[in-house]
């Protein structure tokens, strides 16, 4: 079948639809990925020619006094148009939104056009695009069930969050030569999404005085914004660190580290899952209705992660428990075996196994 997969303005929207669409494609399905005009989603895709990509117009919804509604609108209703003018010329038989408001205008587009579509929610609490698009597909997919009570009247499949093919973890002797690091070191991968975050690389530079006599290496993926001061301050404290703004080749990074300081997107926890990742969760403190936060408690629960509030970093508190970490390798393999737990069992092939049984002839389209 014809698949839209509408999957744009932030990694975490973008890299779990890749996964499903690489999938569909080995399943013979043509896919065609809708992505936003954030160069980000360019360069992610700029060497996928497998799958057709168009770019849309959408902006994020802004408050309801805001000047930029009216823009908002407009905008949305280009993105509108332009999606049933595709359509008419790819003919797609279901479409699926990854989440965000790249998604909202090709999900609209599909219902009008009378075929089966569906949302994927990744967080633990949606976001407003999913809450919206929720009325008008036949089931929503979520990447944890704790989502579930957000949409009671619609049908739920718990999926989990799709991670791409290329994740899976490779020899960690060679990974760590590849970002010219030793081999015999303790491995600390910082990173902070798919545009870095500042607030965890001013967290990790006030950290580094207090962390010189500690045995340990980094891996920094800072963002273009802060790479230049990042790197500065690891050489200033002379601690040995790889720093770049961006990794494309993650797989590598996960296997090289021994644990990770991260924000808590979901796709980012989803992948620290397969890589059995024990974690500090720095969630972004502006993210919509704190939904990180609540994605982070997930993982602590199972006591799969530790949590800190970045309110709460101050002087050495970030260097404390990376130095407690680094001094209890019992409490690091338990995290370990801990999060490996919580890693999607193949979530992409559920998502795409769930949307070919809903869409099946067999079943209930008033669903």
């Amino acid at each position: 079948m014809n698949t839209v997969i509408a999957c744009g303005g932030t990694g975490g929207h973008l890299f779990p639809g890749l996964a499903v669409a690489e999938v569909l494609r080995e399943r013979g399905h043509d896919v065609m990925l809708f992505i936003s005009e954030k160069e980000i989603d360019s360069l992610a895709v700029s060497n996928r020619s497998e799958f057709q990509v168009e770019k849309l117009p959408s902006i994020g919804l802004p408050s309801p006094f805001s000047p930029a509604l009216l823009r908002f609108a407009g905008r949305f209703l280009e993105s509108l148009s332009l999606c049933r003018k595709i359509y008419q010329r790819f003919n797609p038989q279901v479409v699926l939104g990854m989440g965000g408001f790249t998604s909202t205008a090709p999900v609209l587009a599909g219902k009008m056009r009378g075929i089966p579509t569906f949302v994927h929610e990744s967080n633990a609490i949606p976001g407003k695009a999913n809450r919206l698009t929720a009325r008008m597909v036949r089931a929503v997919l979520l990447g944890f069930k704790e989502s579930a009570q957000f949409f009671p009247r619609v049908p739920t499949e718990v999926t989990g969050t799709p991670i791409r093919r290329s994740l899976h973890p490779v020899e960690r002797a060679a990974a760590r030569q590849r970002f010219g690091l030793r081999d015999d070191l303790a491995t600390l991968l910082v990173m902070g999404g798919s545009q870095g975050a500042a607030g965890i690389n001013q967290a990790m530079i006030k950290s580094l005085p207090f962390l010189h006599d500690v045995p340990m290496q980094v891996i920094h993926l800072s963002g273009a914004r802060d790479e230049r001061l990042v790197a500065d301050n690891y050489q200033r404290e002379k601690i040995p660190a790889y720093v770049a703004p961006f990794c494309h080749e993650m797989e590598e990074a996960y296997s090289a580290a021994d644990f990770a300081i991260a924000r808590s997107g979901a796709a980012s926890l989803s992948e620290l899952a397969t890589f059995s990742l024990p974690s500090i969760l720095i969630p972004y403190p502006y993210a919509a209705d704190d939904h990180q936060t609540r994605n982070a408690e997930i993982f602590t629960r199972a006591d799969a992660a530790l949590m800190l509030k970045e309110s709460e970093i101050a002087g050495d508190v970030l260097a404390r428990i990376i130095r407690g970490l680094m001094a209890d390798q019992e409490k690091l393999r338990r995290m370990s075996v801990n999060c490996s737990r919580l890693a999607p069992k193949d979530a992409a092939a559920l998502v795409v196994e769930t949307m070919e049984r809903y869409t099946g002839p067999n079943h209930d389209v008033r669903l």
